[in-house]
Protein backbone atom coordinates (compact mmCIF):
# COMPACT_ATOMS: atom_id res chain seq x y z
CA UNK A 1 0.00 0.00 0.00
CA UNK A 2 1.25 3.60 -0.59
CA UNK A 3 2.37 5.23 1.93
CA UNK A 4 0.37 8.53 3.19
CA UNK A 5 0.20 11.10 1.10
CA UNK A 6 -1.70 14.74 0.31
CA UNK A 7 -3.67 14.30 -3.33
CA UNK A 8 -4.44 17.50 -5.33
CA UNK A 9 -8.07 16.82 -7.00
CA UNK A 10 -9.20 19.01 -9.64
CA UNK A 11 -12.37 18.74 -11.24
CA UNK A 12 -13.42 22.48 -12.30
CA UNK A 13 -17.28 21.56 -13.94
CA UNK A 14 -19.68 20.92 -15.40
CA UNK A 15 -22.49 20.28 -12.13
CA UNK A 16 -22.59 16.46 -13.16
CA UNK A 17 -18.92 15.58 -13.58
CA UNK A 18 -18.57 17.10 -10.29
CA UNK A 19 -20.88 15.49 -8.27
CA UNK A 20 -19.73 12.10 -10.25
CA UNK A 21 -16.45 12.49 -8.55
CA UNK A 22 -17.54 12.41 -5.07
CA UNK A 23 -18.43 8.98 -4.51
CA UNK A 24 -15.29 8.13 -5.75
CA UNK A 25 -13.75 10.08 -3.70
CA UNK A 26 -15.91 8.37 -0.55
CA UNK A 27 -14.85 5.21 -1.88
CA UNK A 28 -11.19 6.30 -1.68
CA UNK A 29 -11.62 7.66 1.47
CA UNK A 30 -12.58 4.16 2.91
CA UNK A 31 -9.89 2.23 0.77
CA UNK A 32 -6.97 4.75 1.84
CA UNK A 33 -8.55 6.12 5.17
CA UNK A 34 -4.63 7.73 5.72
CA UNK A 35 -4.39 9.44 2.74
CA UNK A 36 -5.56 13.28 2.43
CA UNK A 37 -7.46 14.78 -0.13
CA UNK A 38 -7.28 18.51 -1.54
CA UNK A 39 -10.28 19.10 -4.07
CA UNK A 40 -10.31 21.75 -6.19
CA UNK A 41 -13.86 22.86 -7.61
CA UNK A 42 -16.52 25.68 -7.97
CA UNK A 43 -17.95 27.46 -4.78
CA UNK A 44 -21.04 26.07 -5.81
CA UNK A 45 -20.46 22.42 -5.44
CA UNK A 46 -18.80 22.36 -2.04
CA UNK A 47 -21.84 20.86 -0.88
CA UNK A 48 -20.94 17.73 -2.65
CA UNK A 49 -18.37 17.04 -0.56
CA UNK A 50 -19.62 17.35 3.43
CA UNK A 51 -19.07 14.36 5.41
CA UNK A 52 -15.64 13.23 3.43
CA UNK A 53 -13.21 12.80 5.96
CA UNK A 54 -9.98 13.81 5.87
CA UNK A 55 -10.37 15.77 3.14
CA UNK A 56 -10.03 19.99 2.32
CA UNK A 57 -12.45 21.83 -0.37
CA UNK A 58 -10.31 25.01 -2.24
CA UNK A 59 -12.84 27.12 -3.97
CA UNK A 60 -12.03 28.02 -8.03
CA UNK A 61 -12.94 31.36 -8.51
CA UNK A 62 -12.87 31.41 -12.60
CA UNK A 63 -14.53 34.69 -13.32
CA UNK A 64 -12.47 37.08 -10.64
CA UNK A 65 -9.29 36.00 -8.73
CA UNK A 66 -8.29 33.14 -10.77
CA UNK A 67 -9.47 34.14 -14.21
CA UNK A 68 -7.10 34.11 -17.20
CA UNK A 69 -3.96 32.51 -16.96
CA UNK A 70 -2.38 34.76 -14.25
CA UNK A 71 -5.48 33.78 -12.22
CA UNK A 72 -4.39 29.83 -12.46
CA UNK A 73 -0.73 31.12 -11.21
CA UNK A 74 -2.49 32.56 -8.45
CA UNK A 75 -4.51 29.57 -7.93
CA UNK A 76 -1.43 27.26 -8.34
CA UNK A 77 0.42 29.01 -5.45
CA UNK A 78 -2.22 29.03 -3.31
CA UNK A 79 -2.30 25.22 -3.86
CA UNK A 80 1.62 24.52 -3.42
CA UNK A 81 1.26 26.41 0.10
CA UNK A 82 -0.97 22.95 0.86
CA UNK A 83 2.01 20.45 0.27
CA UNK A 84 0.05 17.96 -2.16
CA UNK A 85 2.34 15.31 -3.22
CA UNK A 86 0.25 14.61 -6.11
CA UNK A 87 -1.91 15.49 -8.80
CA UNK A 88 -5.48 14.04 -9.80
CA UNK A 89 -6.50 15.61 -12.85
CA UNK A 90 -10.26 14.35 -13.05
CA UNK A 91 -11.38 17.50 -16.01
CA UNK A 92 -8.24 17.28 -18.87
CA UNK A 93 -9.18 20.67 -19.98
CA UNK A 94 -6.84 23.75 -20.66
CA UNK A 95 -7.27 25.33 -17.33
CA UNK A 96 -6.38 21.76 -15.44
CA UNK A 97 -4.07 20.90 -17.85
CA UNK A 98 -2.07 24.12 -17.35
CA UNK A 99 -2.19 23.62 -13.33
CA UNK A 100 -0.55 20.25 -13.34
CA UNK A 101 2.12 20.65 -15.44
CA UNK A 102 2.84 24.13 -13.25
CA UNK A 103 2.91 21.32 -10.09
CA UNK A 104 4.90 18.81 -12.63
CA UNK A 105 8.02 21.52 -13.18
CA UNK A 106 7.39 21.99 -9.42
CA UNK A 107 8.28 18.42 -9.17
CA UNK A 108 4.80 16.55 -8.23
CA UNK A 109 3.45 13.86 -9.77
CA UNK A 110 0.38 14.23 -11.86
CA UNK A 111 -1.95 12.00 -13.89
CA UNK A 112 -4.67 12.69 -15.71
CA UNK A 113 -8.48 11.24 -16.70
CA UNK A 114 -8.60 9.52 -20.11
CA UNK A 115 -12.02 10.89 -21.29
CA UNK A 116 -12.05 8.53 -24.21
CA UNK A 117 -12.44 10.84 -26.86
CA UNK A 118 -11.72 8.33 -29.88
CA UNK A 119 -14.03 5.76 -28.77
CA UNK A 120 -16.84 8.34 -27.76
CA UNK A 121 -15.92 9.75 -31.86
CA UNK A 122 -16.75 6.34 -33.10
CA UNK A 123 -20.17 5.86 -30.95
CA UNK A 124 -21.67 8.83 -32.27
CA UNK A 125 -19.96 9.35 -35.57
CA UNK A 126 -22.90 8.62 -38.16
CA UNK A 127 -21.67 6.68 -40.75
CA UNK A 128 -20.10 2.78 -39.05
CA UNK A 129 -21.16 3.64 -35.67
CA UNK A 130 -19.34 1.45 -33.07
CA UNK A 131 -22.36 1.41 -30.39
CA UNK A 132 -20.76 -0.02 -27.61
CA UNK A 133 -20.35 0.25 -24.00
CA UNK A 134 -17.79 2.29 -23.26
CA UNK A 135 -15.87 2.76 -19.35
CA UNK A 136 -18.13 4.38 -16.93
CA UNK A 137 -17.00 7.83 -16.09
CA UNK A 138 -16.62 6.96 -12.52
CA UNK A 139 -14.25 4.18 -13.49
CA UNK A 140 -12.01 6.65 -15.94
CA UNK A 141 -12.13 8.63 -12.34
CA UNK A 142 -10.32 5.84 -10.45
CA UNK A 143 -7.76 4.99 -12.65
CA UNK A 144 -6.33 8.07 -12.65
CA UNK A 145 -5.79 7.32 -8.71
CA UNK A 146 -4.31 3.94 -10.15
CA UNK A 147 -1.69 5.77 -11.71
CA UNK A 148 -0.49 7.39 -9.31
CA UNK A 149 -0.09 4.46 -7.15
CA UNK A 150 -4.00 4.22 -5.55
CA UNK A 151 -5.56 1.18 -7.16
CA UNK A 152 -9.45 1.58 -6.54
CA UNK A 153 -12.27 -1.10 -7.81
CA UNK A 154 -15.32 0.75 -7.18
CA UNK A 155 -18.56 -0.51 -5.26
CA UNK A 156 -21.07 1.44 -8.02
CA UNK A 157 -24.10 0.45 -5.57
CA UNK A 158 -26.76 2.85 -4.07
CA UNK A 159 -27.53 1.77 -0.29
CA UNK A 160 -30.99 3.80 -0.46
CA UNK A 161 -33.24 3.51 2.41
CA UNK A 162 -36.40 1.67 3.37
CA UNK A 163 -39.42 3.27 1.04
CA UNK A 164 -42.20 5.07 2.92
CA UNK A 165 -44.49 2.85 4.44
CA UNK A 166 -47.61 4.29 2.66
CA UNK A 167 -48.58 3.80 -1.49
CA UNK A 168 -47.87 7.40 -2.04
CA UNK A 169 -44.73 7.95 -3.36
CA UNK A 170 -42.24 11.22 -3.30
CA UNK A 171 -40.84 11.46 -7.03
CA UNK A 172 -38.44 13.95 -7.86
CA UNK A 173 -38.10 15.33 -11.46
CA UNK A 174 -34.88 16.81 -12.81
CA UNK A 175 -36.52 17.45 -16.62
CA UNK A 176 -34.20 20.33 -17.80
CA UNK A 177 -31.07 19.91 -18.97
CA UNK A 178 -27.98 22.39 -20.21
CA UNK A 179 -28.31 21.18 -23.64
CA UNK A 180 -32.30 20.92 -25.73
CA UNK A 181 -30.84 17.70 -27.63
CA UNK A 182 -31.03 15.95 -24.08
CA UNK A 183 -34.29 17.40 -23.04
CA UNK A 184 -37.86 15.49 -23.15
CA UNK A 185 -40.11 17.80 -24.92
CA UNK A 186 -42.05 19.81 -22.57
CA UNK A 187 -45.98 19.05 -23.79
CA UNK A 188 -45.04 15.23 -23.28
CA UNK A 189 -43.16 15.72 -19.94
CA UNK A 190 -46.69 17.68 -18.85
CA UNK A 191 -48.24 14.22 -20.05
CA UNK A 192 -46.13 12.05 -18.13
CA UNK A 193 -46.24 14.21 -14.71
CA UNK A 194 -50.05 15.07 -14.95
CA UNK A 195 -50.42 10.83 -15.44
CA UNK A 196 -48.55 10.10 -12.07
CA UNK A 197 -49.82 12.80 -10.13
CA UNK A 198 -53.50 11.19 -11.08
CA UNK A 199 -52.17 8.14 -9.42
CA UNK A 200 -52.14 10.06 -6.29
CA UNK A 201 -48.04 10.35 -6.37
CA UNK A 202 -46.57 13.31 -4.69
CA UNK A 203 -44.47 15.13 -7.82
CA UNK A 204 -41.65 17.37 -7.18
CA UNK A 205 -39.60 19.48 -9.91
CA UNK A 206 -36.06 20.83 -9.88
CA UNK A 207 -34.35 23.18 -11.97
CA UNK A 208 -32.45 26.35 -12.37
CA UNK A 209 -33.15 28.75 -14.77
CA UNK A 210 -35.84 31.44 -14.58
CA UNK A 211 -37.65 29.84 -17.42
CA UNK A 212 -37.54 25.95 -16.00
CA UNK A 213 -39.01 27.94 -12.92
CA UNK A 214 -41.70 29.40 -14.59
CA UNK A 215 -42.54 25.97 -16.46
CA UNK A 216 -42.37 24.22 -13.83
CA UNK A 217 -44.72 26.44 -11.85
CA UNK A 218 -47.03 25.64 -14.60
CA UNK A 219 -47.32 22.53 -14.31
CA UNK A 220 -47.59 22.61 -10.48
CA UNK A 221 -50.88 25.25 -11.10
CA UNK A 222 -52.76 22.17 -13.20
CA UNK A 223 -52.44 19.76 -10.52
CA UNK A 224 -52.40 19.40 -6.23
CA UNK A 225 -50.02 16.94 -6.38
CA UNK A 226 -47.08 18.61 -8.50
CA UNK A 227 -44.79 21.38 -6.53
CA UNK A 228 -42.19 23.33 -8.26
CA UNK A 229 -38.60 23.40 -5.77
CA UNK A 230 -36.94 25.41 -8.74
CA UNK A 231 -35.15 28.41 -7.11
CA UNK A 232 -36.50 27.95 -3.89
CA UNK A 233 -33.43 25.92 -2.10
CA UNK A 234 -30.15 25.97 -1.93
CA UNK A 235 -27.64 23.16 -3.02
CA UNK A 236 -27.49 21.80 0.24
CA UNK A 237 -31.03 21.84 1.23
CA UNK A 238 -31.90 20.58 -2.30
CA UNK A 239 -29.51 17.33 -1.25
CA UNK A 240 -31.10 17.07 1.72
CA UNK A 241 -34.57 17.13 -0.16
CA UNK A 242 -33.27 14.69 -2.86
CA UNK A 243 -32.59 11.98 -0.15
CA UNK A 244 -36.18 11.67 1.29
CA UNK A 245 -37.48 10.95 -2.34
CA UNK A 246 -38.25 7.28 -3.71
CA UNK A 247 -37.27 7.76 -6.93
CA UNK A 248 -35.90 10.79 -9.47
CA UNK A 249 -37.14 10.87 -12.77
CA UNK A 250 -34.16 12.40 -14.68
CA UNK A 251 -32.45 13.52 -17.90
CA UNK A 252 -29.09 12.58 -18.76
CA UNK A 253 -28.04 15.50 -16.61
CA UNK A 254 -27.32 16.52 -13.28
CA UNK A 255 -30.74 15.60 -11.98
CA UNK A 256 -29.87 11.56 -12.08
CA UNK A 257 -26.11 12.60 -10.56
CA UNK A 258 -27.15 14.95 -7.62
CA UNK A 259 -30.16 11.50 -6.94
CA UNK A 260 -27.09 9.05 -6.63
CA UNK A 261 -24.82 11.17 -4.02
CA UNK A 262 -28.33 10.80 -1.79
CA UNK A 263 -28.88 7.14 -2.56
CA UNK A 264 -31.84 7.85 -5.02
CA UNK A 265 -32.36 5.51 -7.68
CA UNK A 266 -33.35 6.90 -11.26
CA UNK A 267 -34.91 6.29 -13.89
CA UNK A 268 -33.12 8.51 -16.44
CA UNK A 269 -34.49 9.44 -20.04
CA UNK A 270 -32.05 9.64 -23.07
CA UNK A 271 -32.46 10.96 -26.40
CA UNK A 272 -29.32 12.23 -28.40
CA UNK A 273 -27.01 11.04 -26.03
CA UNK A 274 -26.55 7.29 -25.03
CA UNK A 275 -25.84 5.51 -21.28
CA UNK A 276 -23.05 3.70 -23.62
CA UNK A 277 -20.90 6.69 -23.44
CA UNK A 278 -20.05 6.71 -19.56
CA UNK A 279 -22.25 8.73 -17.78
CA UNK A 280 -24.72 6.92 -16.17
CA UNK A 281 -25.27 8.02 -12.43
CA UNK A 282 -23.58 6.08 -9.95
CA UNK A 283 -24.95 3.00 -8.30
CA UNK A 284 -27.44 3.32 -11.27
CA UNK A 285 -29.05 0.44 -13.69
CA UNK A 286 -29.31 0.67 -17.13
CA UNK A 287 -32.14 -1.55 -16.67
CA UNK A 288 -33.83 1.85 -15.43
CA UNK A 289 -32.70 3.99 -18.73
CA UNK A 290 -35.72 4.75 -21.22
CA UNK A 291 -34.69 5.76 -24.76
CA UNK A 292 -35.34 4.02 -28.01
CA UNK A 293 -33.53 2.12 -30.83
CA UNK A 294 -32.63 4.33 -33.61
CA UNK A 295 -29.90 3.77 -36.63
CA UNK A 296 -28.52 7.53 -35.52
CA UNK A 297 -27.93 7.13 -31.64
CA UNK A 298 -26.12 8.21 -30.16
CA UNK A 299 -25.54 11.11 -32.54
CA UNK A 300 -23.87 13.20 -29.37
CA UNK A 301 -21.84 12.53 -26.02
CA UNK A 302 -23.19 15.55 -24.35
CA UNK A 303 -25.82 16.33 -26.44
CA UNK A 304 -24.98 20.12 -27.88
CA UNK A 305 -25.15 18.50 -31.65
CA UNK A 306 -28.32 19.79 -33.16
CA UNK A 307 -30.26 16.96 -34.72
CA UNK A 308 -29.61 16.09 -38.07
CA UNK A 309 -32.35 14.59 -39.16
CA UNK A 310 -34.28 17.20 -38.64
CA UNK A 311 -37.15 15.54 -36.38
CA UNK A 312 -35.51 15.07 -32.78
CA UNK A 313 -36.77 11.58 -33.36
CA UNK A 314 -35.25 9.91 -30.56
CA UNK A 315 -37.45 12.54 -28.08
CA UNK A 316 -40.19 12.82 -30.24
CA UNK A 317 -41.05 9.43 -31.08
CA UNK A 318 -40.36 7.94 -27.14
CA UNK A 319 -44.20 7.36 -26.11
CA UNK A 320 -44.94 9.33 -22.54
CA UNK A 321 -46.59 5.47 -21.40
CA UNK A 322 -42.67 4.45 -21.77
CA UNK A 323 -41.81 6.45 -19.20
CA UNK A 324 -44.43 6.40 -16.62
CA UNK A 325 -44.37 2.48 -16.75
CA UNK A 326 -40.61 2.28 -16.10
CA UNK A 327 -41.67 4.69 -13.13
CA UNK A 328 -44.09 2.57 -11.88
CA UNK A 329 -42.02 -1.14 -12.27
CA UNK A 330 -39.31 0.83 -10.50
CA UNK A 331 -41.31 2.00 -7.43
CA UNK A 332 -42.87 -1.84 -7.44
CA UNK A 333 -39.99 -3.63 -7.59
CA UNK A 334 -38.23 -1.29 -4.89
CA UNK A 335 -41.76 -1.64 -2.47
CA UNK A 336 -41.22 -5.31 -3.04
CA UNK A 337 -37.69 -5.46 -2.47
CA UNK A 338 -38.43 -3.78 0.89
CA UNK A 339 -40.82 -5.80 1.87
CA UNK A 340 -38.65 -9.01 1.78
CA UNK A 341 -36.15 -7.44 3.58
CA UNK A 342 -38.28 -6.85 6.87
CA UNK A 343 -39.20 -10.88 6.55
Amino acid sequence: MPKAAKILVIRFSAMGDVAMTAPVLKEFREAYPDTELLIVSRTLFKPFFEGLTNAQFHAFDPKQKHKGFFGLIKLFRELKKQEVTAVADLHNNLRSKILTFLFFFAGIDFATVDKGRKEKKRLTRKENKLVIPLKLTIQRYTEVFGKLGFPLTLKNTLHKQTLNGNDVRKIGVSPFAQHLQKVYPLHKMEAVLLTLAELGHQLFIFGGSEEEQQTAEGWANKHQNITSVVRKMTLQEELEFISTLDVMLSMDSSGMHLSSLKNVPVVSVWGATHPYAGFLGYGQSINDAVQIDLYCRPCSVYGNVPCYRGDFACMNNLPEKNIVDKLLEKLNNDQTAAISKTR
